[in-house]
């Protein structure tokens, strides 16, 4: 795959952007709003919780604009180059999720029950979005 260090490059910014964005929008729905914490309630605290509605959003105001860049910067933008950075972002992000966010212990981490069964129908909508975004950023330069 053509520039696969800025493939890597550009889709990391976006999942750190994301994750930065809910991270800090639950900070604020706890010190600003004064929703309960995970301390302070069960499970995640309904700070965190109040949040989940907004992470497709934040992943498809995100991640398109990332993969356009990624894809403006090749030589030739082809809709199969669309489709395989999408499989792979998102797959990448499967990836990395499981290992950040269940395997590796820290307070914020949940178990494979409370990630795949309990945080639905946000987190198929996310997957959904990182793996669709390639593809709204082709369709853009299209018609553009």
């Amino acid at each position: 795959m053509e520039n696969t260090a800025y493939l890597f490059l550009w889709y990391f910014a976006a999942y750190v952007l994301v994750t930065l964005t809910g991270v800090l929008h639950t900070v604020f729905n706890i010190t600003v709003l004064h929703m309960k914490s995970m301390v302070d309630s069960p499970g995640m605290g309904e700070g965190y919780e109040r949040t989940k509605p907004w992470h497709p959003l934040y992943n498809i105001i995100i991640f398109p604009p990332f993969a356009y860049l990624y894809l403006a910067g090749l030589h030739t933008v082809t809709l199969q180059t669309a489709v395989w950075t999408g499989l792979l972002w998102g797959t990448v992000t499967i990836v990395i999720d499981v290992i950040g966010w269940v395997l590796i212990k820290h307070p914020w981490s949940l178990t494979f029950k409370e990630f795949y069964v309990d945080y639905q129908p946000w987190i198929t909508l996310i997957y959904l979005t990182i793996y669709a975004s390639p593809l709204i950023a082709f369709g853009v330069m299209k018609l553009f």
